[in-house]
Parts: C-alpha cells; sequence; structure tokens
C-alpha cells in the first residue's frame, strides 16, 4: 500500500496492482453452451498441459484462465483488454486469495478473551474453555476452535479506483486488497 493526493488535497490510502494484458480465449455462447460468458487468459506459464494448449492454441501460453459470465455479443476470441476498461472514479468490486498465516489457536484466529492468568489457573491462558455440552455428546459443526487461518478467497466491494497510468498499466485502487505481492487479483466493475 501506499497513498496520493487527490485534486482537493486529501491524502487517499491506495494500492497500486499491476495489470497484465488479458486475452479473450473462448467466448460463451446461449446456443452451444447454455449462458453467455466469456473466458480470459493472463499471464505466463513455460509448459502448459496439452488440454490446455490445445483450448489455447495460438494465443498464448497463460497461467491463469478466467470466466465471466456477461452478454459477449461483440466480443470476439483474441481480444485483448487493458487498463483502458476502467476510468478514473469506477466503483469495482476486488476479490483475491487473502494470506495464509498457518495454524492459529482462538485468541488470534477469534479473538477469544483467554483464561485468567493467575488464581489457580495455571497453563491456561490462551486455552480455548469448554467444547461442547452433555447432549448431544458431540462438537457441534462451525465451532470456533483452532485450525488453520487465512488463505481463503475474499471479496472486498465498493472500492473506488483513484488513479490510473495508461502508460506502465497500473491502477491504484483505494483502501485495501486481500492476498499478498504476486497473488492474482481479479477486479470486476459494478
Amino acid at each position: 500500500m501506499t497513498q496520493v493526493y487527490d485534486t482537493a488535497g486529501e491524502l487517499i490510502p491506495v494500492t497500486v496492482v499491476s495489470v497484465a494484458p488479458n486475452v479473450v480465449t473462448y467466448v460463451r455462447t446461449k446456443d452451444k453452451d447454455g449462458y453467455e460468458g466469456v473466458q480470459v487468459g493472463t499471464g505466463t506459464r513455460r509448459k502448459l498441459s496439452k488440454a490446455v494448449a490445445s483450448h489455447v492454441g495460438d494465443l498464448g501460453s497463460f497461467r491463469w484462465l478466467r470466466e465471466f459470465r456477461m452478454p459477449a455479443a461483440e466480443t470476439k476470441r483474441g481480444d485483448k483488454t487493458d487498463v483502458g476498461l476502467f476510468s478514473e472514479g469506477d466503483t469495482v468490486q476486488v476479490t483475491s486469495t487473502s494470506k495464509g498465516k498457518g495454524f492459529a489457536g482462538v485468541v488470534k484466529r477469534h479473538g477469544f478473551k483467554g483464561g485468567p492468568a493467575s488464581h489457580g489457573h495455571p497453563h491456561n491462558l490462551r486455552a480455548p474453555g469448554s467444547i461442547g455440552c452433555r447432549f448431544p455428546q458431540h462438537t457441534h459443526k462451525g465451532k470456533r476452535m483452532a485450525g488453520r487461518m487465512g488463505g481463503g478467497s475474499i471479496t472486498v466491494k465498493n472500492l473506488k479506483i483513484v488513479k490510473i497510468d495508461g502508460e506502465n498499466q497500473l491502477i491504484a485502487i483505494g483502501g485495501a486488497v486481500p492476498g499478498s505481492r504476486g497473488t492474482l487479483v481479479q477486479i470486476v466493475g459494478r
């Protein structure tokens, strides 16, 4: 993250996202597939499987393929998109994989208070406490316990595009975007 000043002189925290060119690899039609959509490829990969290589053909060697349901009347295979698709002030929805934080206890993962630190409670400071009850004699599904934290898909809605650098293919999105550096970020206009 970084920060930029707007025209009124206000300081705005932004996340700068580098946009690689997206190539349309497949167009879904209502007649053939039952719905309309566009499959887009981006990034580069050294070696592709035979199935993916025959699917994308001569368009390139893409690291990621994603599909979007949208009316695709004037879109055709091989079309390219870049930051020109967005403009400053647009409201977007950003989806990405959050940072994985590994195995975490209940205090860190769910914000539990923990037990008392003194008065006859040794070694009980970060313990979860009671897990269940007498009936039905098993742990209920969804019980908040220790486990793997992060590493899931997160969507942040209603973020504004503050600045666009068309020459360097960069977008400055106001606020925080989930994920670490180098993570694939999906930006969808609203």
